[in-house]
């Protein structure tokens, strides 16, 4: 992938330093990564779920954890049991081990993972704190809401 010149986004977007290596980063961690294949979903405008394709492993197999907005999902198979006398013509339901990591944005939380029919869904919510939700600002009058002098000039002018 070529490098993306972000300089005009920058010119309207506060904040979004951490962009350029995010999508860097996103396009390492997915370009190499096929298996195994997972969906991510919109539940509803604050709850997300990514399930992924986990035939052959239990729960014991599978570890998740979160780090510093990073969500990774490692699939762990030891060596393959014994079959005893089964002959495979085709074998295509593939166990190996694998690592899956997500980029979160800020303030979302995981906040479950289940384990049904061969597929691993993790769910995820959108917390915002109080301070960063919408508040609306009172527009007042000079004077009677304005900034006060402080120290030696409010001295002086009383």
């Amino acid at each position: 992938m070529s490098n993306i010149d972000l300089t005009p986004l920058y010119r309207t977007m506060v904040g979004f330093d951490r962009m350029a290596s995010m999508i860097d980063q996103a396009s390492r961690l997915d370009g190499s990564q096929g298996y195994p294949p997972y969906n991510i979903e919109r539940v509803d405008e604050n709850a997300f779920a990514i399930e992924i394709a986990v035939a052959g492993f239990t729960e014991d197999d599978l570890d998740i954890e979160t780090k510093e907005g990073m969500l990774t999902v490692a699939g762990k198979k030891g060596e393959p049991e014994n079959d005893g006398d089964k002959t495979y013509l085709h074998r295509g339901i593939a166990q190996r081990s694998f690592i899956r990591r997500y980029q979160l944005a800020d303030h979302i939380l995981v906040t479950g993972a289940s384990l049904q029919h061969g597929v691993l869904r993790i769910d995820l919510v959108r917390e915002l704190p109080e301070e960063k939700k919408p508040r609306k600002i009172e527009i007042g009058t000079v004077g009677s809401t304005g900034p006060k002098l402080i120290g030696k000039k409010n001295a002086d002018a009383a």
